[in-house]
């Protein structure tokens, strides 16, 4: 099977839901000899992709009934949430652990990943933002509990937005009203990074958007990661429900 560095998950659906999950894999393609030199313990860890985020990610499409896209290609090969200035885009070092792979990468070689998998990634995307004039973008992320020699994050659900928070303020409060959750606003990072995907797929191009990172415990599992998708498509459905309402008003 010929690799493609994106995975298109229900792509003849017709919805204007459109999921992306940026650092659904931990792969290091066989162009890249398959390894950057780091342990298989460390490929596992957060630093090599968001742990659960594919499976949450179809799941999650399957209940909005909406396509997904998914990255097919380790983060730490090249990150495709982040713009081309940023220095975090291709990482030598993440969490306390150097990635030996990445040491000597130059200008050539980072260009050379940039087109052999961010931008057919970003293509894909594009491609099936473009499909509706009204798409509305989720993108899936997960975060670890604890980073190394760091506190403890208490959030079960982190809700990250930009300048436009049409879509992020009711389903904040929404997600707010389950007192079982506790839900950050801008939590565990900032909402808004220069040439991200949202930024690229979703601002740049007025479409509605929110980026939901789930913590991964919660999610480590095949049973949890369907469970989530389905917990959160009517809350995203509900949201986008008081958008238009409240457009019409």
């Amino acid at each position: 099977m010929t690799y493609r560095p994106y995975e298109i998950h229900g792509e003849d659906r017709k919805s204007r839901w459109l999921i992306t999950c940026d650092h659904a894999s931990n792969l290091v393609p066989d162009s890249l000899g398959g390894t950057l030199g780091l342990p298989a313990e460390d490929m596992e860890r957060h630093i090599a992709y968001d742990i659960g985020a594919a499976g949450t990610s179809r799941a999650l499409a399957d209940a909005l009934g909406c396509p997904a896209v998914l990255s097919r290609f380790s983060r730490l090969v090249i990150d495709p949430n982040r713009g081309n200035q940023d220095p975090t885009q291709l990482m030598r070092i993440y969490d306390g652990s150097v990635i030996p792979g990445n040491r000597a990468v130059d200008a050539a070689e980072h260009d050379r990943r940039r087109a052999a998998y961010f931008s057919p990634y970003h293509d894909a995307v594009s491609r099936l933002a473009d499909r509706h004039s009204d798409t509305v973008i989720v993108a899936m992320h997960s975060f670890t509990r604890q980073l190394r020699a760091r506190a403890p994050r208490p959030w079960h659900v982190g809700v990250l937005f930009g300048w436009d928070s049409r879509l992020a303020d009711p389903f904040i409060r929404l997600l707010n009203a389950d007192p079982d959750l506790v839900v950050g606003a801008n939590q565990p990072y900032a909402g808004y990074l220069p040439g991200d995907g949202i930024d690229r797929h979703a601002l740049s191009h007025g479409r509605m958007n929110v980026l939901i990172e789930l913590r991964q415990d919660l999610i480590e599992t095949p049973g949890n990661q369907q469970a989530w998708g389905e917990r959160l498509a009517p809350v995203l459905e509900a949201a986008l429900a008081e958008t238009i309402s409240g457009s019409k008003t």
